[in-house]
């Protein structure tokens, strides 16, 4: 088969699949053979679309003739079956295309399959109970992390140079932190979810990839971007392109790093070590680095997200309902959903508009941060990646002691989601189980320019390409 195949990032493949010198069937028979070989271990990838992989692609475009595994979440394939995850949704076949689904067509892709995701995204986990667990290729028995895991996996173990992935309170960052790789999440706005959505959980949800190069999450954010009519907002104007960004030089930037967990909880030495570490490098490459962090109330944070994030769950379930002629049945949603929609439902229209107006506040509130700083440097996860079941909510857990868990494993993420701000993790760190640390910047409102500039920086001093793990 095609032995260079993990040599190249994916502008690497497309650039070999323009010159001649392989054809897309060839990298397409790569992947594929990759997948059989490696996927029973790691239950990464869900399902091909065949006539999609025998389908031809745009010619001369950017990602000319590569496959794009897209996740199973909020993302749609006309004529296959999206099911978020959930038991309720594996018969419902989807009528349209997703306008992000034909951009990457537009950008030459074929879109060769689905990979695993957690019910509706809710877990930080990828271990859903209708495809099971998604295994971390750095170790058996280990989470990749959620809700991007099946996509986060099947990059880190070479499947596929860059896959879709989404991000509502951390899921991309979350994944790529766990698996090794670089994962950036675009500002709100940036990428639209149209036709079915306008936003996704009042904004907090954005799509976009999780990637092993740097130019590769650049690229696709080029040919990703822009407004579709009808979209509710777009997030502001470009200079030039991400690609042009990314080869620019961020000159001195003005870093304020904290390793403490906002809501006082502990954490993890190995995390702390990674953002000291990045800070250290940082400083070497000569940014102004300082222990500084943004004042706002992170049990207002927290509490906020799950009331914007339950009533927009409910949502989603009553219209399966309505789609599908009868309630749903308790075999068919996970015990975290069905705690969801429990507690939201006893929320009222003006709980709603109250979380609606604390997301704002709060993002007024920490915008001013980002006028003496350019970018946040914090740990990506409170706890380098865990084994599975560690995350996994189930109806005889203690809700309380469930959420405490939450906060201690990922209290770091959710504010970008709140504010809309992109927000990136980098892979610069790994602890003595060789278990990836990410390490996470968060930029200032539509500047993703800066942290394409900042991780291209990092990228040439610290290279992270060839360090894999062994499948």
């Amino acid at each position: 088969m095609f032995k260079e195949y993990s040599q190249y990032d994916g502008l690497g493949l497309a650039e070999l699949i323009r010159k001649g010198d392989i054809k897309s069937t060839e990298v397409i028979a790569e992947m594929r053979s990759r997948c059989e070989r490696l996927n029973p271990d790691l239950n990464a990838v869900i399902q091909f679309f065949e006539d999609e992989l025998n389908s031809s692609h745009t010619q001369n475009a950017p990602f000319s003739g590569l496959p794009m595994l897209i996740k199973d979440l909020n993302l749609y394939v006309k004529g296959q079956i999206t099911t978020n995850g959930s038991r309720l949704m594996k018969g419902i076949v989807a009528e349209h295309d997703s306008a992000l689904v034909k951009r990457y067509r537009d950008a030459g892709m074929v879109i060769a399959g689905q990979t695993n995701s957690p019910e509706f995204g809710l877990s930080p986990t990828t271990e859903p109970t209708l495809n099971g667990p998604t295994h971390n290729p750095w170790k058996q028995g280990v989470s990749p992390g959620g809700s991007s895991g099946g996509a986060a996996a099947a990059v880190a173990a070479g499947i596929v140079p860059f896959a879709n992935a989404s991000d509502g309170g951390g899921s991309i960052r979350i994944p790529a932190s766990a698996c090794g790789l670089f994962g950036l999440k675009p500002t709100r706005g940036r990428i639209s979810s149209a036709p079915f959505l306008g936003e996704g959980w009042n904004g907090m949800s954005t799509h976009h990839a999780i990637t092993r190069s740097v130019r590769d999450s650049a690229a696709l954010l080029d040919i990703s971007q822009g407004y579709v009519a009808g979209d509710p907002y777009s997030a502001p104007a470009l200079a030039r392109s991400f690609l042009e960004e990314q080869e620019r030089e961020p000159g001195q930037l003005r870093i304020a790093f904290n390793t403490e967990n906002p809501l006082g909880l502990p954490v993890d030495e190995d995390c702390v070590a990674a953002v000291k570490h990045a800070a250290s490098l940082c400083e070497s490459l000569g940014h102004i680095v300082e222990e500084a962090r943004p004042e706002y109330d992170p049990i207002e944070l927290s509490m906020t997200m799950y009331g914007v994030i339950g009533p927009h769950v409910l949502a989603t379930v009553r219209e399966l309902e309505l789609k599908l002629g009868r309630s749903a049945r308790d075999n068919e949603l996970e015990d975290l959903t069905q705690l969801m929609i429990a507690t939201a439902s006893e929320q009222t229209a003006e709980d709603y508009v109250k979380a609606q107006r604390a997301m704002h506040r709060l993002s007024r509130q920490l915008a001013p941060f980002w006028h003496s700083y350019d970018l946040y440097l914090t740990p990506v996860l409170g706890q380098p990646p865990q084994t599975h079941g560690k995350l996994l909510y189930q109806s005889s857990d203690n809700y309380e002691e469930y959420g405490i868990q939450m906060a201690t494993y990922s209290p770091f993420a959710g504010m970008a989601n709140i504010t809309g701000q992109p927000s990136m993790s980098v892979p610069l760190f790994w602890n003595k189980e060789q278990l990836p640390v990410g390490t996470l910047f968060t930029g200032a409102y539509g500047d993703e320019a800066t942290l394409f500039r900042l991780a291209k920086q990092l990228e040439k001093a610290q290279p992270w390409f060839d360090k894999r793990p062994k499948v």
